[in-house]
């Protein structure tokens, strides 16, 4: 299998994989291993993938089936949602692709068409990543957040803010209850 870099004007090189050599060889296996610099993707308002990505993988052919098998390694940061800190977390992610140069009236998503048998690694990359970025950044799992009254990182302790505050809006249903 052969990796080359195409040089564009606007994204800097992307990454190609040349699959002939997967699609007519049986029993064809060859890694794959980059690293996929994100730094300029927005997501939720943030740039939370400040390293570059590891890709490590393989292309395999069995019995005419040819699949892309990735494993990435992420790290991404970005603020907590509940309080503000930072959020860092490293998160591993494995997917297997299957590879077709056609596909006869069949709509499939889970294979990727890859007519000139060349495929657009950095492209699918960056897609697999972005689906699996949590959706909700938490410094940690049980993270208290921030006083509603006062604002303080109620992780760093009790903030001193009455307990049981009513809203305004209700006061005049508490005086009924008095």
């Amino acid at each position: 299998m052969h990796i080359y870099n195409i040089l564009c004007d606007n994204w800097g090189d992307i990454v190609i994989l040349d699959l002939k050599k997967a699609f007519i060889t049986n029993d064809y296996v060859a890694p794959v291993e980059y690293e996929l610099d994100l730094q300029d993707i927005e997501y939720s308002g943030v740039f939370p993938l400040k390293q570059p990505i590891s890709v490590k993988g393989e292309v395999a052919n069995s019995a005419g089936v040819v699949t892309l098998s990735i494993h990435y390694s992420v790290r991404y940061e970005a603020p907590c949602d509940r309080c503000g800190r930072d959020a860092v977390e490293e998160i591993g992610v494995d997917i297997t692709h299957v590879l077709a140069t056609s596909i006869e009236n069949e709509d499939n998503d889970d294979i990727v068409l890859v007519p000139e048998m060349e495929l657009d690694l950095d492209e699918l990359c960056r897609n697999d990543v972005l689906l699996h970025i949590p959706m909700k950044h938490l410094c940690k799992e049980d993270c208290k957040g921030l006083c509603s009254i006062c604002g303080k990182n109620l992780n760093d302790g009790e903030c001193g803010c009455g307990e049981k505050q009513i809203d305004p809006r209700l006061q005049a249903l508490a005086d009924l209850l008095k």
